[in-house]
């Protein structure tokens, strides 16, 4: 675990330096412990990039605030999007490390989203496990040809399938190309949400 840079995060170098870095965006509640072993699973000799979220919500770490459930306060959405943003760009100098692709769940996969719709530059693509859309308006963004896995739950009362459609086909308004999966289950992961995310990370690695 480290504190430098602007945000307290986890580096593990990964074995095989041929491999896209994940950059590990945890849920409400997580830190930068909470998907290592999830990102080690999905790409085992990949390098692992983690930052702890600094909003706190009742003591539990996000990376941005909300109003209420579903509902974002989208001037910090911006705002953390950016300072994340930079974040990787940082991280990126410090560590020597090829441009990452995010592996978000929930919060983490809301953040990664708004990163990809304000700061394309600072990602390769992004693994969205169970997000939203998580800015009302956005203006127009260069994301030709940067792929995106975007997996949602049929019976998640939190992130509703219809709002990670409507993800989907902003991001791929903007040029991503999006592989929108869902799964027959709730908010949690499962091993089905691993085997998708491997098996795209292969496919999008030899494209």
């Amino acid at each position: 675990m480290s504190d430098s840079l602007s945000f307290i995060h986890r580096f593990e170098k990964g074995a095989d330096a041929a491999l896209p870095p994940l950059l590990l965006l945890h849920g409400t509640g997580g830190d930068e412990n909470d998907l290592v072993q999830l990102g080690r699973m999905i790409a085992p000799d990949a390098t692992l990039l983690s930052p702890r979220g600094k909003v706190l919500e009742n003591g539990m770490p996000r990376f941005f605030r909300r109003l209420a459930d579903g509902v974002f306060d989208e001037d910090d959405v911006r705002h953390r999007a950016n300072e994340l943003a930079d974040f990787v760009i940082a991280a990126r100098s410090h560590y020597d490390i090829a441009l990452p692709i995010a592996l978000g769940y929930s919060n983490g996969a809301n953040v990664a989203a708004a990163v990809l719709l304000l700061r394309p530059e600072a990602l390769a693509g992004a693994i969205l496990l169970r997000a939203t859309v998580p800015l009302s308006q956005t203006a127009p963004v260069d994301l030709d040809g940067k792929p995106v896995l975007i997996v949602s739950s049929a019976m998640d009362p939190l992130m509703l399938p219809e709002r990670a459609a409507r993800l989907a086909s902003l991001l791929t308004g903007y040029g991503a190309v999006v592989d929108r999966r869902t799964l027959p289950s709730g908010h949690e992961l499962s091993q089905a949400d691993v085997t998708l995310a491997q098996q795209w990370l292969s496919a999008s690695s030899r494209a």
